[in-house]
């Protein structure tokens, strides 16, 4: 069972803020010039991974300090809690075990007196059919064709799960195929996409659980209707159009074949979803073996973090970074760096993960926190971000910390490139960590004999504070279990962060008002009928409608 104290008033709490005041005005120049072993205290290796932890801000002392909080907060008991089913998602009575989605070791998970496993496999295997069909070619489009497009409709966590693996993986990808999402109500999203593709080749993948989300239910009805200009018999729906949902009477209306729903659980929330049935498009543009391997890269990642003590548990590591600088280096926001093309869609995805999940002011007593809880999540792909943000983190008036993430090995290996990329990927963590000073500065200057009152002139612009804390991963290579392992480890880390805030990390309230309010004005919209609003919003109503007109 979670533990419902505000950690604030746990003791380990009160010694970190004595610790932080020690530690604060110290420079990791110093911290590294004192201690010859700090890379080999401060990093710790999962499999093909290497989590470098040594460039942050702290010491032995301040990961021990760290850990006692997470043990105070019943960090332990909570990881418990979720692999065995209890319904920690209070607020919505549900489990949260979107870890059986790819537990492959064990026989039985008993969820209701049911053993949720037998049907986790039973989905699988009907993926697994599926997808050969497609790449076997015996499953075609109406008229014979095999495909060649799959376009996978759906928002949020139906939607950036996907796409980023599809993204991050496309190295791995099946020859023959192409995968496009459509995810934005804005009509440019789909129609941008579907003047790309041919009916006849083109498979339609409807991800919403309820078949009631109105953006995806509204492009899948365009794709419909687009399908149909060249189909003409709305029975040849039946073999273009799969549906990824539970409310099967909305998806046999749509004219989508039984045989081809594929069923997931409330038990599975949207954001970490993309190991259900919410993969599919990633299991039909990789190939179902390739996505297993995804599947069961996560799972060592759950395996380490169930059973791995906290002092060498990565996951919680992260955790416990992310709460030393959000709450007592008051750090509002943190970088997700990957310097690797095929990622670049991970800033995005984990957005979603971290703000939806732990982007919550009320604790789990239904008081509001008085505390800072989820920092702002943002980044972009090096070596671009290095020409564009880079500027603000080494020089700016913020701290921001990073992660720095990279593969050794290229998927696309061409020259020096590869030896380019991870120059600047080592260099950017080294000068963020160092720093330039009055003295070095002044030497650089003066070898380029520079008069007295230039030289004094442009010495302060050109000042490093250095002390930037980063965090660097690395992966042997990018692969689809590599991925499946990272993407696994910052669930995890999502999780702890909000069993330490005392906060629920499994629901999303946040995002319900604007839907109502959209529901609402969209009638308004579409008649002329009025309804009331502040001053603003009746405004910029009367501005569309005109323009409309």
């Amino acid at each position: 069972m979670l533990r419902n104290i505000s950690p604030a008033t746990t003791t380990a709490w009160k010694n970190l803020e004595a610790h932080y005041k020690q530690l604060q005005p110290q420079h990791l120049r110093d911290l590294f010039a004192n201690d010859p072993q700090r890379f080999q205290k401060l990093s710790l290796q999962f499999e093909d991974f290497l989590f470098d932890l040594s460039k942050n801000r702290i010491t032995e002392e301040t990961l021990n300090l760290l850990v006692n909080l997470a043990e105070e907060m019943g960090v332990p008991q909570a990881i418990e809690s979720m692999f065995t089913g209890e319904k920690i998602n209070v607020t919505e009575n549900r489990a949260v075990l979107h870890t059986a989605l790819r537990n492959f070791s064990d026989p039985e998970l008993i969820l209701d007196g049911e053993n949720i496993l037998t049907e986790v496999n039973a989905v699988l295997e009907q993926m697994r059919s599926f997808c050969d069909g497609i790449h076997n070619g015996s499953i075609t489009s109406y008229t014979g064709k095999a495909f060649k497009h799959i376009v996978n409709i759906g928002i949020g966590g139906s939607h950036l799960g996907p796409q980023m693996v599809c993204e991050a993986l496309k190295s791995y990808q099946k020859p023959g195929l192409e995968v496009h999402f459509i995810s934005n109500v804005d009509g440019t999203d789909a129609a941008e996409i579907l003047e790309k593709l041919d009916a006849e080749t083109t498979l339609f993948i409807i991800a919403s659980k309820t078949f009631t989300t109105k953006e995806t239910i509204t492009n899948a009805l365009t794709a419909r209707n687009w399908f149909l200009e060249t189909a003409k018999d709305e029975k040849h729906i039946s073999k273009h159009f799969v549906a990824l949902s539970t409310n099967t009477t909305e998806v046999e209306k749509f004219g989508i074949a039984p045989e081809n729903i594929f069923r997931f659980w409330d038990w599975v929330g949207g954001r970490f979803s993309l190991w259900s049935a919410i993969g599919l498009s990633i299991a039909c543009t990789l190939g179902y073996n390739r996505f297993e391997e995804l599947l069961r890269g996560a799972e060592a990642m759950d395996k380490h973090f169930r059973k791995t003590p906290l002092h060498q548990n990565v996951p919680v590591l992260m955790a416990l970074l992310s709460i030393w600088y959000t709450n007592f280096f008051n750090c509002q926001t943190h970088a997700i760096l990957p310097y690797d093309q095929y990622m670049r869609l991970l800033p995005e995805f984990l957005q979603q993960l971290l703000m939806e999940s732990n982007g919550k002011s009320t604790d789990r007593n239904g008081q509001p926190v008085t505390y800072q809880t989820q920092p702002v999540i943002w980044g972009a792909a090096g070596t671009n971000s290095q020409h564009s943000f880079f500027q603000l983190i080494h020089q700016g008036t913020i701290l921001i910390p990073c992660d720095f993430i990279a593969a050794a090995v290229s998927n696309n290996p061409i020259g020096e490139h590869q030896a380019l990329l991870m120059s600047n990927y080592f260099a950017q963590t080294e000068a963020l960590m160092k720093g330039k000073n009055t003295e070095e500065v002044r030497q650089e200057l003066e070898q380029k004999n520079l008069p007295a009152s230039e030289l004094e002139n442009l010495l302060p612009h050109k000042l490093f504070e250095g002390n930037k804390p980063t965090t660097s991963i690395m992966m042997r290579q990018l692969t689809p279990y590599t991925l499946g392992s990272l993407l696994a480890m910052y669930e995890h880390k999502t999780f702890v962060q909000g069993v330490i805030w005392n906060i629920y990390s499994f629901d999303q309230w946040g995002v319900e008002l604007g839907k109502q309010l959209a529901t609402s004005i969209e009638k308004e919209l579409l008649t002329d009928k009025q309804q009331p609003h502040d001053a603003s919003t009746t405004n910029l109503i009367q501005y569309y409608k005109e323009n409309q007109k």
